[in-house]
């Protein structure tokens, strides 16, 4: 009766209720946003000009970020699809105690913040860290023998410990879709484990693969903490360049500039997440 008596209502005003949405769009997303493109196209004047992006896109700078961005991206994310693969099958289809129990610390990492694994990375494999200390100490090293951490592995490295859970939860969704009796009649046919991981888990896992390595390509493009934290030498990427610009060096035009780049390839990209999972089948892989 109540549904009766609100639908009348409900449907007469029904375009006003896209309202309250859109104003906060605009005031939390939208406005920002265009003062950041206004900004880029037309610096401190009033003129639209790309300019500004030309003398960026020359910039070597700029490039090497560019560069920096795309090439830790795509480590970390073949990193995360290796690992989290590798993982979902020990816990889907090695049975042992406490395999459940292990899913779930491993997807608790999806809620901490990306720096204090950047922290931890900092405490273990440190000049000054657990590791280096206790290898200094046992054979007499003048240096520290491990010193990666400093350098564009250290950054795909912590990448692959902070967003492996984001390939590992919709891979073991998809491995539960498998039916046991498969893998036991290939066994009993003589099928070797390489075999059955090749011809019957692989394929029914590749839409989970594709839908997660596309999330982690776009989440590490986007990755500013670990970076910011790790302090790699040489390493700077594009959204550790628009920090650099905006609030050492005070240049917001290029850093504004910059900012509008990193949006159009992080949309680029989530284009492409969205067109994976429409296209091969990732919300029945479990994907969210």
């Amino acid at each position: 009766m109540a549904e009766t008596v609100l639908a009348g209502p409900m449907r007469a005003g029904g375009r006003l209720w896209i309202l309250p949405p859109l104003v906060v769009l605009a005031g939390l997303f939208f406005y920002p946003l265009s003062l950041i493109a206004t900004q880029a196209l037309t610096g401190d004047g009033t003129t639209v000009s790309f300019g500004h992006f030309a003398v960026v896109f020359r910039s070597g700078l700029f490039l090497g970020a560019l560069w920096h961005t795309v090439e830790i991206a795509v480590a970390a994310s073949a990193g995360c699809l290796v690992l989290g693969f590798a993982i979902a099958l020990v816990l889907s289809f090695v049975p042992f105690p406490g395999a459940r129990e292990i899913a779930r610390c491993i997807d608790t990492f999806i809620a901490l913040p990306t720096f204090l694994v950047a922290l931890a990375f900092t405490f273990i494999y440190g000049s000054a860290g657990v590791l280096n200390g206790a290898l200094v100490e046992i054979f007499g090293f003048a240096t520290p023998p491990v010193d990666f951490l400093y350098s564009p592995w250290g950054v795909i490295l912590a990448e692959i410990t902070v967003y492996t859970p984001f390939v590992l939860r919709p891979l073991m969704a998809a491995f539960s879709l498998i039916e046991a009796a498969q893998i036991e009649v290939a066994s009993s046919l003589g099928a070797r484990a390489p075999r059955i991981i090749r011809e019957i888990i692989l394929p029914a896992a590749l839409p989970a693969l594709l839908a997660g390595g596309s999330l982690c390509l776009l989440l590490t493009v986007n990755e500013f903490g670990i970076v910011l934290f790790i302090g790699a030498k040489g390493v700077i990427t594009l959204p550790l360049l628009v920090y650099d610009k905006a609030i050492q060096e005070f240049d917001y035009t290029a850093a504004c500039v910059i900012a509008v780049i990193n949006v159009a390839l992080s949309l680029s990209l989530y284009l492409v997440y969205r067109t994976v999972i429409a296209r091969v089948g990732g919300r029945n892989a479990g994907v969210v």
